[in-house]
């Protein structure tokens, strides 16, 4: 269970609490249940033999059975704490836990997973591990200790009717074991479709712009329609399936009723037991066979829980991009030795050697797909090489963890993500505990000040998910911002001016010079005459350096970039014709 649930000392030094709270508080209502039934016993009493109530027990046992209820509610207040609120304190660590897994694992691995898959993890898999925990695990453990307590105490007061009393049990408990594999196998498949499902919902919701813009809101949604009318299918199935297994065996189970008032009646018939035990061996069964249909409806839920548990610990056994911590580079000259990299099996990068200087510009151009970025994603290590080695500082890059090599990088991709969260903050991110102060500035370098202040509330304006509320060149900006405040030796530019319009296309390299004065800097453009003034310009083609140099020697020897300018500077007539 605890291997399950996957819970560490502390969690099951916490479970183990939770199992015990719930086993008094099955004890306690027993001994509410024995109180009462003496009161039951001593009011029959007089009827069977002739004899005066005892007012004086009556009233004793009435004060035990207030007794009982008292020890009861303080038992299950007990209960409640150790399960549900130790059960909350888990789930919560299981997803930080999870999120911390995520956030080192390196991106390679989110290549292989879609969002919804991993939203699940955190979510869904998590909250399914919090119930079991709080409703499932402890309760289903209890109640089979108390049941099997109950059963030993029960043989001592009469075997006889105690062994009619479970004889039931084995057959119910072998009807739920062998139909494991059946619900599991229906709950995969359940499973499998919720997560089609959800994976629908999420392209529908992300294209819905192009869904209207081009009239495909029937054909798209039929789809998801599609898909949501088979996990429907798929959850009623996995019920059913289960609720016949549960009902057989609860039905089976509830033979053992007529079989306990069958052998006690065959007994007092035969003067071998009276009619008090008759009654109490009648009313407890009733009891017990409450509990343990508990325990067989708690069981599903169990079986359930393999499947989420399943993914959680292989997403646990992911490695994570590992490395030292303590790592201070000596310098910033960074150079790749014949590096390769490959998405799955499509090789994308070949065998690439080249030295980027720590003070000057070194700008990557070439025909989309040629490599650029996946060169700028291998530096800053959110992969790592097929074959070869990255060095910084003479460091190879595999040999520093991530979050310590990200410290030396300020990085603007073309992708910018953005948080549901204010301005100020947004720009905050690229250094915790920068003052208010430290982000005007930045703001204003990356030519950010006028329009933050024109929105609502300025720098605490919510800018919605993923900067919704902003143009594609305001949140550009921003993010340029971000890598102005953390103000790293090492600069990646992916496309940062890509967004801007003409007029802040000028005022923002103004800034981007400014940014990388004195740093090693890689920058990646498709417009060529932004990096015209670059130290360095590396041509790459099909994965591959096919030219390297100035933009003077590059177009002087009319190869690949010189080529590319020609086309750009063709462009540049480009009008509109009818």
């Amino acid at each position: 269970m605890y291997k399950l649930l996957g819970l560490d000392e502390e969690g099951r030094k916490a479970f183990n609490r939770a199992v015990i709270a719930c086993v008094l508080t099955n004890l306690s209502l027993l001994l509410s249940f024995a109180a009462i039934l003496q009161i039951i016993t001593l009011l029959l009493e007089p009827l069977a033999v002739g004899s005066a109530l005892d007012a004086t027990k009556l009233w004793i046992y009435f004060g035990l059975a207030l007794g009982a209820a008292l020890v009861y509610f303080l038992a299950y207040s007990n209960e409640y704490d150790k399960t549900y609120t130790a059960a909350y304190n888990e789930s919560e660590k299981i997803r930080v836990e999870v999120a911390e897994r995520l956030r080192k694992l390196p991106l390679s691995f989110f290549n292989n997973k879609d969002l919804s898959e991993l939203t699940t993890n955190i979510m869904g898999d998590c909250t399914t591990i919090e119930h079991v925990m709080s409703h499932v695990a402890p309760e289903l453990v209890a109640h089979i200790l108390t049941a099997a307590l109950t059963c030993l105490l029960l043989g001592f007061y009469d075997w006889r009717m105690a062994a009619a009393l479970f004889a039931a049990l084995p057959v119910s408990i072998a009807l739920v074991v062998l139909s494991k594999g059946i619900q599991r196998k229906f709950g995969e498949r359940f499973v499998a479709v919720k997560l089609d499902a959800a994976e629908r919902s999420q392209e529908y919701l992300e294209g819905i712009k192009v869904v209207k813009a081009f009239g495909l809101a029937g054909e798209k949604f039929e789809a998801l329609k599609v898909s949501l009318n088979r996990m429907m299918r798929a959850a009623m199935k996995f019920e059913v399936i289960c609720g016949i297994f549960l009902l057989t065996a609860s039905l089976v189970l509830q033979t053992g009723v007529g079989l306990v008032v069958f052998v006690g009646v065959t007994l007092l018939a035969g003067g071998a037991l009276d009619a008090v035990k008759l009654f109490f061996f009648t009313l407890i069964s009733v009891k017990i066979y409450s509990s343990l249909i508990v325990v067989f409806t708690l069981l599903p839920e169990l079986f359930f829980l393999f499947i989420s548990t399943r993914r959680m610990q292989a997403l646990r056994r992911e490695p994570v991009a590992a490395g030292e911590e303590r790592v201070e580079l000596s310098d910033y000259n960074i150079e790749l030795r014949n590096v390769s990299f490959a998405y799955r099996d499509e090789l994308v990068v070949k065998n690439v050697t080249l030295s980027i200087p720590q003070n000057g510009v070194t700008a990557l151009v070439g025909p989309s797909g040629s490599g650029k970025t996946t060169i700028l994603r291998l530096i800053a290590r959110f992969w790592d090489v097929k074959d070869g080695e990255i060095l910084i500082g003479r460091k190879d890059v595999r040999a520093v963890a991530p979050e310590t090599l990200l410290r030396y990088l300020s990085v603007v991709f073309q992708d910018v993500v953005l948080f549901n969260d204010t301005i100020m903050n947004n720009i905050r991110i690229g250094k915790q505990g920068a003052s208010d102060d430290e982000v005007y500035r930045a703001a204003k370098l990356a030519h950010c000040d006028e329009f933050i202040r024109a929105t609502p509330h300025g720098y605490e304006t919510i800018i919605g998910e993923n900067g919704s509320t902003l143009s594609g060149g305001e949140r550009q900006r921003i993010s340029i911002a971000r890598a102005l405040l953390k103000d790293a030796p090492i600069v990646l530019l992916d496309e940062a001016t890509a967004s801007l319009d003409p007029e802040n296309e000028a005022e923002i390299q103004a800034a981007i010079s400014a940014l990388v004065a004195g740093r090693a800097v890689v920058v990646i453009a498709h417009r060529l005459h932004t990096v015209m003034g670059a130290d360095k310009i590396v041509v790459m083609e099909n994965g591959r350096i096919v030219e390297e140099g100035s933009s003077e020697a590059l177009l002087a020897r009319d190869g690949l970039f010189a080529r590319l300018y020609r086309i750009q500077q063709k462009s540049l007539g480009w009008r509109m014709g009818r």
